[in-house]
């Protein structure tokens, strides 16, 4: 281990935090993160419970004189996403991350930092290892897959949790409260490919969009930041209108619920329409430049010379559907909450585009934090795939987090805070998804509150997390954790 945050306080979180930044654990990647909290829980003679789809639960025992209190559910994902730029050298499947500090933020090199999840992670297993920290009887949840499925919590037995106060570790703002959270699907637009022949007297280029940030498409969705998928729509769209192109290839973005900052097309083109598609790329460069110039200012369109090889095309009708379904696909913001100032009421994301053998996908996530809506904009995305003789299939599905107006624990926190800053901490609720709308479905009268420290930019390679932030959130859940008595 390299050290880079031996300094930092506090100690044991951000050692913790460097132990598992060495272990590859991308969503669907995490038998190695999983087995290493077994380990960790046998090495400290603690009750552990590791199941089939590789969620771990260590148990600790209350500390003296808090025998009679409640028991606490400590919730986190193991799991992070897996984002770089395309020219970044990095094997998710293998390599460690590099770590870096830059004043008060922890970054990665040019990857994710997966300080989402990973910092609650951290924060449980310093509080699993001390035995000068006073708290009730722990029950400490780490979850599979959230980022991907949430396919963990979904398939949990929860037989063995007793605890009814869980506390979620998995908010990313801090000094606020989270209370309230959407519910997700993701969908998967599948449309069939007519292939052709190449024709041998074209020359091969590709289309790139890039320079986008990206994000988390819950949280920074009302950003209003540039998809490259919808983006390359558009250009396409303009391009088969003015020249005779055609489509080999089509690539964007890596998660669904990541905004994606890069898509790339594979086109043939004729000799004589070279210098025609560069003029429309150079249009469409200046277009999106003015659009994003205050979300996205370094957007670019670009048109390169490639010597891949290719031997067959999309079919003219298959082309001319998947244009006019990135084109019309609903995108963005689709409604903002009446009853929440600011708050984004429900939203969709179209995370990634495949050309995967004989079928083109379009991967969306799906938000609501009213269920009929998500099912509405499911069904829109359903009916445009059949319209263009596609089909639609569902990965995953996972209930909203509705506000409880009678939460004991969001009070005991809200206390806690007060006494500890003289202020009052701020509730909020939020577009993006978490556990614990699965975890209440599963666990009646399940209480839950959700916090966390400072972190920016997730689920891009320019996540970042603060570090005297991580410091505060620290001793303020210690605080809570006393007061439990």
């Amino acid at each position: 281990m390299s050290g880079v945050l031996k300094n930092l306080k506090p100690e044991p979180v951000f050692r913790y935090f460097e132990e598992i930044s060495q272990i590859p654990r991308g969503s669907g990647n995490e038998k190695a993160i999983s087995d290493y909290l077994v380990d960790f829980a046998k090495k400290h003679n603690l009750e552990v419970v590791q199941d089939a789809v590789l969620n771990v639960t260590i148990k600790k025992n209350a500390t003296p004189g808090y025998e009679a209190a409640p028991t606490v559910i400590l919730q986190g994902h193991m799991d992070m996403v897996n984002e770089k730029n395309k020219e970044t050298k990095h094997d998710f499947d293998k390599d460690p991350l590099k770590l870096r500090i830059i004043d008060d933020m922890l970054y990665a090199t040019d990857t994710t930092l997966g300080a989402d999840n990973g910092i609650a992670v951290a924060y449980a297993l310093a509080i699993l290892e001390a035995d000068d920290i006073p708290h009730p009887a722990l029950e400490v949840l780490f979850t599979a897959d959230e980022e991907s499925t949430m396919g963990g919590a979904i398939n949990l037995d929860a037989s063995h949790l007793k605890g009814r106060m869980l506390v979620n570790i998995d908010s990313e703002e801090e000094g606020k409260l989270l209370v309230s959270s959407a519910g997700g699907t993701k969908s998967r637009m599948v449309l069939p490919i007519q292939w052709e022949a190449a024709k041998a007297d074209k020359a091969t280029y590709k289309l790139l969009i890039g320079g986008l940030q990206g994000g988390h498409s819950g949280m920074e969705i009302n950003k209003e930041r540039g998809n490259a998928n919808k983006l390359i729509g558009r250009l396409l769209k303009d391009a088969v209108s003015q020249t005779q192109i055609d489509i080999c290839e089509v690539t964007g973005g890596v998660k669904s619920n990541a905004i994606p900052r890069e898509a790339e097309v594979i086109i043939q083109i004729n000799q004589q329409d070279i210098q025609k598609l560069q003029e429309i790329t150079s249009k469409w460069d200046k277009i999106f430049k003015n659009e994003l110039r205050a979300a996205d200012v370094d957007v670019y369109v670009k048109l390169e010379k490639t010597d891949s090889t290719v031997t067959k095309i999309f079919s003219a009708d298959t082309a001319a559907k998947l244009i006019s379904t990135l084109v019309i696909i609903p995108n963005g913001i689709q409604s903002m909450s009446m009853e929440i100032p600011g708050l984004v009421e429900s939203s969709t994301n179209i995370g990634v585009m495949q050309t995967v053998g004989d079928e083109i996908y379009l991967v969306n996530e799906v938000r609501s934090s009213i269920r009929s809506l998500k099912y509405k904009i499911r069904e829109q995305i359903k009916t445009i795939a059949e319209t263009f003789g596609g089909t639609m299939e569902i990965d995953s599905d996972y209930p909203e987090w509705e506000y409880n107006p009678n939460s004991k624990l969001r009070q005991t926190f809200m206390e806690v805070y007060k006494q500890k800053y003289n202020k009052d901490a701020e509730i909020i609720a939020i577009h993006a998804g978490l556990e614990c709308g699965v975890l209440i479905e599963k666990m009646e009268g399940l209480d839950a509150i959700s916090l966390g420290p400072n972190l920016y930019d997730v689920h891009t390679p320019k996540e970042h997390l603060s570090i005297s932030s991580t410091l505060n959130v620290w001793e303020y859940l210690l605080e809570v954790l006393k007061n439990m008595k």
